[in-house]
């Protein structure tokens, strides 16, 4: 056979095969086509519903009395439904309903993440992009809003019970669910793929210690009763990370140390700290309103703060200028504060510190400010994320004084990565065998600590 017929005969036998292909790829076209259609319809006749069911309501009804408002709901619903010869399959019936509930009472299409308790954290990207991280890691899921001005919608709602506004003149904004869920929203202009949405969520039930110890593998048991005695000794702690590295979980479980007969004053930009004893207040920074007055910084509650008469100041965590005047309450009588600061370790938290105290506009030399970090803080606890999605705390370093220049400081608990299987972090936190200077303060409260707490014995470790 010749090289032509050769080709010719494959040409002939393969166009079969080509119309066959094309056909599949006609059908797919078709049967998505028909999906779409589908969902569109769904789409309007859910909007057409709810529209007429909130036209119908009572504009008087109390929202926050949600049991009775959902019955009041799903009575409007059944007879709507009935009126309108409306046909739907009873999970169709039933999925269309909470729906509905959520874009009456709750937050729309991100309703049904948030009661989802295995998601920590939800990120709509403009309306159609949403996606979550689960188990520590981010993936995208089949929900969407409408559009632009849908989102729109549920930021308001998330804002405009905390006093605070977003558009254009100011274009974003922190705020909390009521939950006490940090809240991120940016909208257009800034945001050029839409409005843009971060929620980090909360724990139905806190965080514990032993969740930490045993669930988690955050820590270790011998670190959190050293962490406890420093607590109760009132040592000043900074608690450092980088983002997401679970800072805030982790103030919220050493703050829980603090004894139920101590007046503590908590200090944030959105209000998330938990704390479980009763004599606690709670401030929260606030922006300037649409004339450009009435804010209320960080740095402006941690100097009122000091004349509140509190035995403890927890700062959610010091960004700017505010550091200062932290440092000057924790060297002026008021130890036991605590707070969180970004960072990527001990020794980078205490040139962050430096940085954000000479952002504070003060012209004083390095050494001074230096000393005062070193005089006022006694611990660093750092968390990291760990590449599985796990939490770690990595180190918790004493901060021992000044050499010369340069801030000493002492590694009490490391980190000890032994391996990476099956996609998890293997490793331990462990002691150096060095026991921090400040035992004689453990010993003056009437703590004791057995020497197993520091692994006394084993090789030690200063930096």
């Amino acid at each position: 056979m010749s090289i032509l017929k050769r080709l010719q005969g494959e040409d002939s036998s393969a166009a079969p095969s080509q119309q066959a292909s094309q056909a599949a790829v006609q059908r797919t076209a078709a049967s998505a086509s028909s999906a779409q259609s589908q969902r569109n319809a769904y789409q309007d006749l859910r909007r057409r519903v709810q529209n007429k069911l909130i036209a119908t309501l009572d504009p008087k009804m109390d929202v926050s009395q949600t049991k009775e408002v959902r019955a009041s709901i799903q009575q409007l619903y059944d007879q709507l439904l009935n009126e309108e010869s409306i046909i739907l399959s009873k999970p169709e019936r039933a999925q269309m309903f909470n729906q509905i509930v959520a874009e009456i009472l709750g937050f729309g299409p991100l309703q049904q993440l948030l009661e989802d308790d295995d998601i920590t954290e939800v990120m709509v990207n403009g309306p159609k992009s949403i996606y979550v991280e689960k188990n520590g890691k981010l993936q995208r899921v089949k929900v969407a809003f409408t559009d632009d001005e849908h989102v729109n919608r549920i930021i308001e709602r998330i804002v405009a019970p905390l006093g605070r506004r977003i558009d254009e003149s100011s274009p974003y904004v922190d705020a909390r669910l009521p939950d006490g869920s940090r809240v991120n929203a940016i909208i257009p202009p800034i945001s050029l793929v839409g409005p843009v949405l971060t929620i980090r969520k909360f724990a139905k039930d806190p965080i514990t210690v032993t969740d930490l110890i045993e669930k988690y593998g955050t820590i270790t048991r011998e670190a959190v009763g050293f962490l406890q005695a420093c607590v109760k000794a009132r040592m000043n702690i900074v608690i450092s990370g980088g983002t997401g590295s679970g800072k805030t979980t982790l103030l919220n479980v050493v703050s829980g140390f603090i004894p139920n007969d101590e007046r503590i004053v908590t200090i944030e930009n959105a209000a998330e700290l938990q704390l479980r004893q009763e004599h606690v207040v709670v401030l929260e920074s606030r922006a300037s309103n649409i004339e450009g007055r009435g804010e209320v910084s960080i740095r402006d509650l941690v100097i009122n703060s000091l004349r509140m008469r509190p035995d403890r100041i927890i700062v959610g965590e010091i960004r700017g200028g505010e550091a200062i005047d932290m440092l000057q309450a924790m060297n002026t009588g008021h130890d036991g504060s605590l707070t969180t600061a970004h960072s990527n370790s001990p020794r980078d938290t205490l040139s962050r510190m430096e940085t954000m105290t000479l952002m504070a506009g003060m012209d004083l030399p390095i050494r001074v400010i230096r000393e005062q970090i070193a005089s006022a803080v006694d611990v660093i606890i750092h968390q990291e994320r760990m590449r599985d999605g796990s939490r770690k705390v990595t180190y918790v370093t004493e901060v021992a004084g000044m050499e010369g220049d340069v801030i000493t400081l002492t590694d009490l608990f490391v980190f000890e990565q032994s391996g990476f299987e099956d996609g998890k972090v293997l490793g331990q936190l462990r002691p150096t065998g060095l026991r921090p200077k400040f035992m004689d303060r453990f010993e003056a409260a009437g703590i004791r600590l057995s020497p197993s707490v520091f692994g006394v014995g084993s090789g030690a470790r200063r930096r």
